[in-house]
């Protein structure tokens, strides 16, 4: 769904360049993978196969959106960015009226999924003044707002009526209706909402300050995302683990527990009781709860923790991409990477018509459809500009008609 995706089918010679892309593809893919997971896959439990789907719960969106910041950034140049041409805001803002249209539009099929593309409207329109930064402005600004962003989601939370619930919404038609649906919206969009811009932004803004500091064309660049992957993955990890046992922080989340969330008291985890009513954000009842790296919970240690993740895959894509053996073999998937929008849209409207049984059966037939989808789909239009998926060309289309 990204504006990096690659204008013209891929070819025998592998370039650097399209290496790069191909990289970024798979990884993408990986992510809407991990997303079917979410929606349709047996539950993530810590056993056999299961530890997989552990590893990525409540990351793929994170990931996800990573990518999309990435994106954003090589579409623009990367680490050498480019003057945009005349018409750029423009294509921006159409680009972010068809999202929030669609996503919109998916919102009312009432499939049980927290539809994110309207929240990525509100993401790219807001990424559009940050990509004129300079380098060392743009990932200052990443590593404040994986701390400020969370910060102020918990301090504003109380003063529109979020103080212990009440968090993880998403818009729907309603949105566009009357004023008052429009300010929900704008809530939603912003701070309540299952993927809002106070707490997700940072992960586009991290994304796009990867763009300019790592050349995905590099020697050596693998193994130092996988590094600082692994690195940045643990330390969020680790320090939620320190503060919330030596540091004494769990203590004091069960004591805002018994104060404000009765309802979890007597449940054999208490803290993930609470966060189980939440996504986005956590509630407002205590400020250890900033300390937590739980699934969904968007603090500050779980925002660094899901980059390090997102680093770590992409090194891996990275590294597997440069195999002469693996290659060949990861292209499929990188071809539903090139049409995530059209895959997510797809799978957004499998759910709700068909109500797949949730389990490794429907999560297996959600990706190999997707993967044979998509590669009968490239090969039948790779002469044309549809090769690049419905949605893509559509979104491509109309955002070339305003230049």
């Amino acid at each position: 769904m990204s504006a990096a995706t690659p204008e013209s089918a891929p070819t025998p010679a592998v370039t650097p360049g399209r290496r790069r892309l191909l990289s970024v593809d798979v990884a993408r893919a990986i992510a809407v993978f991990a997303m079917f997971a979410a929606h349709i896959g047996p539950p993530a439990e810590p056993e056999g196969a299961g530890y997989l789907l552990v590893a990525f719960d409540g990351r793929a969106p994170a990931i996800f959106t990573l990518i999309a910041g990435l994106s954003l950034t090589l579409s623009r140049g990367g680490t050498r960015p480019r003057k945009q041409p005349g018409g750029a805001v423009r294509g921006t803002l159409v680009r972010c009226a068809v999202l929030a249209v669609l996503g919109l539009a998916l919102t009312e099929l009432r499939s049980g999924i927290a539809v994110i593309l309207a929240f990525f409207a509100l993401y790219f329109l807001a990424a559009e003044p940050l990509a004129r930064l300079r380098t060392r402005a743009l990932v200052a600004v990443a590593a404040l707002s994986v701390v400020v962003g969370p910060v102020l989601s918990y301090v504003l939370g109380p003063y529109f009526g979020y103080r212990a619930t009440g968090r993880g919404r998403y818009p729907g038609f309603e949105a566009v209706t009357s004023w008052s649906g429009l300010g929900d919206a704008l809530d939603t969009l912003l701070l309540s909402g299952a993927y809002p811009w106070l707490t997700y932004f940072p992960y586009v803004v991290a994304g796009m300050a990867l763009g300019r500091v790592a050349d995905l064309r590099r020697p050596g660049i693998a193994r130092r995302l996988i590094g600082w992957g692994a690195l940045i993955t643990l330390a969020g990890h680790g320090l939620s683990a320190l503060a919330l046992g030596p540091g004494g922080g769990r203590e004091a989340l069960l004591r805002a527990i018994a104060r404000s969330h009765a309802f979890a008291v007597d449940a054999p985890d208490p803290v993930r009781a609470v966060l189980a009513k939440q996504a986005g954000a956590i509630p407002s009842t205590s400020w250890a709860w900033l300390l937590v790296d739980d699934p969904y919970s968007q603090t500050p240690l779980e925002t660094l923790a899901n980059i390090g993740a997102g680093l770590l895959l992409l090194g891996l894509a990275v590294a597997a991409c440069r195999g002469r053996l693996l290659e060949p073999l990861l292209r499929p998937l990188a071809v539903v990477g090139t049409m995530g929008l059209s895959v997510y849209a797809v799978h957004v409207i499998a759910r709700a018509e068909l109500h797949p049984h949730h389990g490794w059966p429907a999560l297996g037939a959600f990706c190999g459809v997707s993967l044979v989808g998509c590669a009968v789909w490239a090969y039948v239009f790779r002469r044309t500009p549809l090769r690049r998926g419905p949605l893509e060309w559509t979104l491509h289309a109309l955002v070339r008609s305003t230049k």
